[in-house]
């Protein structure tokens, strides 16, 4: 009886401990900081600023201003195009780079499915077969995930860079895009299987 005693005084020392302890931790944390949002615009509109055009276009292309024309009853948003000039903030995209890349591993799961494999070839080829140069002639892409094609009829990222596909096996395809640096094999590439 003697040890219950002794292990029961032992575990309340213990949890006046902890609760003293966590009750001067989480009264010593400061409060959040506000958000200022004007500067934040201005130094997104700064930044915008100082890119070179290439840039500037990409961004735009991925990018749009969102303006309504009253209240919206029924999501019936009107998107303008704005003419050039200094950079707005940026209010809306389409998609996050990260869901444009699992869309595109989405479109070789459904072409896997299809046909048993993956599509071979450079990306050019490649984006032939998924775009319907096929068996089946059936197009995977489709514009509304995301998915862009360049004049080349190259498969791109958000940011303009031709995707590199890595055949891992016959049913197994990793997707890399450059991320926003637009160069191959840097610390901000986006890798996707």
């Amino acid at each position: 009886m003697r040890k219950w005693i002794a292990v029961l005084a032992i575990l309340a020392a213990a949890l006046i401990v902890w609760l003293s302890f966590n009750k001067t931790k989480t009264a010593s944390f400061p409060p959040a900081p506000s958000r200022d949002i004007a500067a934040e615009n201005i130094a997104v509109s700064n930044a915008l600023a100082a890119q070179n055009t290439n840039t500037l276009a990409i961004i735009r292309s991925n990018f749009a201003r969102v303006e309504t024309t009253g209240t919206l009853p029924s999501a019936t948003a009107t998107v303008t195009s704005h003419p050039s000039g200094p950079a707005a903030p940026l209010q809306f995209t389409n998609f996050a780079p990260a869901s444009v890349l699992e869309n595109m591993s989405h479109v070789f799961r459904q072409y896997n499915q299809m046909f048993g494999g993956n599509p071979v070839g450079i990306n050019s080829e490649i984006t032939s077969q998924l775009s319907g140069e096929n068996p089946k002639h059936i197009n995977f892409l489709n514009s509304e995930d995301g998915v862009r094609i360049n004049e080349k009829g190259e498969l791109i990222d958000p940011w303009g860079t031709p995707y590199f596909f890595h055949q891992l096996s016959g049913t197994e395809m990793e997707i890399h895009s450059a991320g926003p640096d637009r160069i191959m094999w840097t610390s901000d590439d986006l890798v996707i299987k």
